[in-house]
């Protein structure tokens, strides 16, 4: 088997030749296809996540080294062990990475993309810079019908973190929705949105390549957050407030100005990790009846729905490159410093 991992944090990616493994119990062994570069992959690459004010949350200690990334992987059914049934070889499947420990109140109430010990496929357990990956069981397995597979990839966890945050923003939506940030993740959430819901769609960025992406995605109106007056652009278009505002971006910038642009009584969920802190007056947040909610990932659940409404064919793609799996650095590199529009995607 082929990999890609990086022997010390920061350290370059390096060509790995080990024995494929074998799949055991309730084993699947996939042969890849495709796997996406997600940003929060620069964070596990680095080992921390920028807290804001100096201060960073170090995640070196849950993982062995060395270690390969990847965590949206999309291949063929390779092998199956004896007790591993409802797939068979040559199945085509995008893979749920996001497993947990199986014995804990979080895994037991389906919600293991919380669990506190977690076995994640390229986040604690090597992932899908591979050529081969071992998948626990084959309900991480979801079919993605006629959708390219470099495209399928995505939704594994920009497409499904995106879907969980807009069905949690969706307790406040009114007639607007703003999104900021329309990174990966991001895009994922505008194209989501429009098949979700309808509503007027409002996109915040910093780019103006993604700027003009998501006015070509759809967006009824882009505000450049960049600009001295966005705070009132976005209060001008929304005649005050929005009642659900996004933070794809999550940084002290992306949070701030999404928090000032919700409405009394409305809900801001943030999902990003560019990192930093948020400032809130309490008075402020007690008098507006405002709610601030995080959203990590999705559950195996909203995997499921969201896979049945790609298949639907109702999502529109969102932009994505392909790139050979030994450019693996490098997309990490270009991801790091911001020049993506969408999803690079590494082929086997």
């Amino acid at each position: 088997m082929k990999s890609y991992q990086f022997s010390a944090y920061g350290a370059p990616l390096e060509l790995a030749e080990t024995p494929t493994p074998e799949p055991v119990g309730t084993e699947v062994l996939v042969r890849i296809h495709a796997c996406g570069v997600c940003h929060s992959d620069v964070h596990l690459w680095e080992g921390y996540f920028e807290m804001g004010g100096g201060r960073k949350l170090d995640v070196r200690a849950v993982r062995d080294l060395p270690f390969t990334l990847g965590h949206e992987i999309v291949g063929e059914v390779a092998a199956l062990a004896p007790e591993a049934e409802g797939v068979s070889v040559g199945d085509r499947r995008v893979v749920f990475p996001w497993i947990g420990c199986g014995a804990c109140d979080f895994c037991a109430s389906a919600r293991e993309h919380l669990c506190n010990r977690p076995r994640a496929l390229g986040t604690h357990l090597d992932g899908g810079f591979a050529d081969h990956v071992l998948v626990p069981h084959p309900r991480y397995l979801f079919d993605y019908g006629d959708v390219p597979p470099a495209l399928a990839c995505t939704y594994a966890c920009s497409g499904l973190t995106a879907y969980s945050a807009l069905r949690k923003a969706e307790r406040w939506l009114e007639d607007q929705l703003v999104i900021v940030g329309a990174g990966g993740v991001g895009f994922a959430g505008i194209q989501l949105a429009r098949a979700l819901f309808d509503a007027e769609l409002i996109v915040v960025e910093v780019d103006d390549a993604k700027l003009a992406a998501a006015r070509w995605a759809g967006a009824a109106h882009v505000v450049d957050a960049r600009a001295d007056d966005a705070a009132r652009q976005l209060k001008r278009l929304t005649n005050g407030g929005c009642a659900a505002v996004v933070d794809f971006a999550g940084s002290t910038a992306s949070a701030g100005l999404a928090f000032r642009t919700v409405a009394k009584s409305g809900g801001l969920v943030v999902v990003g990790l560019l990192g930093g802190s948020l400032s809130v007056p309490l008075p402020l947040l007690v008098l507006k009846d405002l709610a601030i909610q995080g959203s990590d990932l999705g559950s195996l659940e909203e995997m499921a729905e969201l896979m049945a409404l790609v298949r639907s064919g109702r999502v529109d793609p969102m932009p994505y490159s392909t790139r050979p799996m030994a450019e693996a650095e490098s997309s990490l590199r270009d991801l790091e410093a911001g020049s993506v529009v969408g999803r690079i995607v590494l082929t086997v």
